[in-house]
């Protein structure tokens, strides 16, 4: 018996971004953009990075040192994490609504100037 498809997982790895996009205002202009563009609707939107973090308590190793946040979305979510230092974008967009997965590759590519390493849409059973 073949299971249904719960919905659908966009995977997103991309490299030589431009870090200026690294911020918080940067992100929520993004997810906001996203959202419009693959018709979800947002909700609540938390950020995780060293803003407001004493000095000595930053992170400051290339593979730490970055933003992630979570866009909750009516029917999921999209996570994003940057690393500031290596220019990289990791994204994950899960949703149960079906989306264009294409048009989300190709603003993300866009917005962030860099280069996609890996991109894989997964159909979650």
């Amino acid at each position: 018996m073949e299971m249904k498809s719960y919905g659908k997982e966009l995977i997103l790895d991309l490299h030589y971004c431009n870090p200026e996009k690294f911020n918080r205002k940067s992100l929520r202009i993004f997810f906001k953009k996203l959202c419009i563009l693959i018709e979800m609707q947002r909700a609540k939107l938390v950020f995780w990075d060293d803003v407001g973090v004493p000095e000595e308590e930053k992170q400051d190793l290339p593979h730490t040192k970055g933003t992630s946040a979570v866009q909750f979305i009516l029917t999921s979510n999209v996570t994003i994490h940057t690393l500031d230092m290596l220019r990289c974008v990791y994204i994950n967009i899960f949703s149960c609504k079906e989306f264009d997965s294409k048009v989300a590759e190709d603003f993300t590519k866009q917005y962030f100037g860099g280069s996609l390493i890996q991109s894989l849409t997964i159909d979650r059973k």
